[in-house]
């Protein structure tokens, strides 16, 4: 090993930290120096942690460690560990994670998820794992269709809890629990705790060891963080604008709705921009496609909506931008935590319009500080004011002079005012 290698202290066996080593790590993040050393000891782990601080190796590792210690040798492997995340794009990125720290390790790791063709799911279930990704609907599909049994599994992960409540699963979550054998060593990590949460947690969790690193204003220090004020119907412009700015090789760009993604990869097309979307509208293939080619920059702008986003993880991403300002001052935090990953600089640009000017707000407080201001840029906001059309108070119906539809008629009675109006 290495000399100076920091991942040494934790007691990592020499396999796993050959393949840290390959992978260029030599120093912890907080969460995988706290969380280590507990997973290996056998506790359940309670972590509050955003993304982008290496938790995803906090867990990882001591699970090879503790699954390639006690090996069976059973004529077919049985499913030890399972990891339960939201979206698909984090658990095809948890899977890299798993393979490339435990590739001297000798375990077997498949990811079950939905959006693509479930057969070389079951045939990897048939030949027989030992650590199973998955997100919630493909497991439970799977399950019904006896595919797979969680009956022997040791160590339970559900990764990102909060994005599992925003997104409606946690419903399936329960199922999930509920057929796991309860004697099981368990691993509950979320970004924020709210009272669902803590409740979910608790009903997971045997006398869990709390780690909680990074609080939000923290992780947000690390990051230049700028802001643009500009009329809605400008921002296509600016953004144009912006990017002819060389030194931005690779730009993750924020919507809030899946058109709106698809309408800016199209503008910035007719401009000779390379883009693509990523969203929950686009098949499993084509989103992979996607961050494929963002990680190669053979695209330049990959344009995504919130909860796409949330599972990608690109080394050295260096610019994020918020088209749209979200109405979650959070979901701030998790878009601009796309870079800034694990110290790196990062730099994060907002352009905000009249109506968003309170959803900025709510940002500077969340994260205790304000955003410098771009004043210097060709489309200024003119309209400082958000305009919102009055409400008009509804005609009241004159009945006197209002005459009944003929019997037999055809017509609706809109068109038959029409045809009134018309006389």
């Amino acid at each position: 090993m290495k000399k100076g290698n920091q991942f040494e202290p934790l007691n990592i066996i020499d396999p796993i930290l050959k393949a840290i080593e390959e992978e260029g790590y030599t120093t912890p993040t907080p969460i995988q120096s706290q969380s280590i050393p507990l997973v290996l000891q056998g506790n359940d782990l309670l972590g509050c942690a955003q993304t982008g601080t290496g938790k995803t190796a906090a867990f990882a590792i001591p699970i090879i460690q503790i699954l390639s210690a006690n090996k069976t040798y059973d004529k077919k492997r049985k499913i030890r560990s399972l990891i339960l995340t939201p979206t698909r794009e984090l658990a095809i990125q948890i899977e890299e994670s798993f393979k490339a720290y435990g590739r001297h390790a000798g375990l077997a790791t498949t990811v079950l998820l939905g959006g693509v063709n479930k057969a070389p799911q079951t045939a990897a279930l048939s030949k027989g794992v030992d650590i199973v990704i998955a997100t919630p609907g493909r497991l439970l599909d799977l399950i019904d269709q006896r595919f797979l049994t969680l009956q022997n599994v040791e160590i339970f992960v559900l990764d990102e809890a909060d994005r599992m409540l925003d997104m409606g699963f946690i419903h399936d979550v329960k199922k999930i629990i509920a057929i796991l054998p309860k004697k099981r060593q368990s691993l509950f990590f979320s970004a924020t705790m709210p009272p669902e949460i803590v409740k979910l947690s608790a009903s997971i969790l045997n006398n869990p060891v709390k780690v909680s690193v990074t609080p939000v204003s923290s992780t947000v220090d690390i990051i230049k963080q700028f802001v643009y004020f500009v009329d809605k119907e400008n921002k296509n412009a600016l953004l144009v604008e912006v990017l002819k700015n060389k030194d931005i090789k690779t730009a993750l760009v924020f919507t809030r709705t899946k058109h709106g993604a698809d309408r800016v990869v199209k503008m910035l097309a007719r401009n000779d921009i390379k883009a693509e979307a990523i969203h929950g509208n686009k098949a499993q293939n084509s989103r992979q496609r996607a961050l494929a080619n963002f990680k190669d920059q053979s695209t330049r702008v990959l344009v995504a909506t919130d909860i796409a986003a949330r599972g990608i993880d690109i080394d050295d991403l260096e610019y994020v931008f918020n088209y749209e300002i979200s109405n979650i001052a959070e979901t701030y935090v998790h878009r601009i935590g796309r870079t800034g990953r694990a110290g790196a600089k990062g730099t994060a640009i907002s352009f905000c319009d009249a109506d968003e000017k309170e959803f900025l707000r709510d940002v500077e407080k969340l994260i205790d500080k304000k955003i410098a201001i771009v004043e210097d840029h060709p489309f200024p906001l003119v309209n400082h004011h958000s305009v919102k059309e009055p409400k008009q108070p509804r005609p009241r119906r004159n009945t006197e002079n209002f005459r009944q539809k003929p019997a037999g008629d055809k017509f609706s009675n809109r068109s038959y005012s029409k045809q009134r109006r018309g006389r």
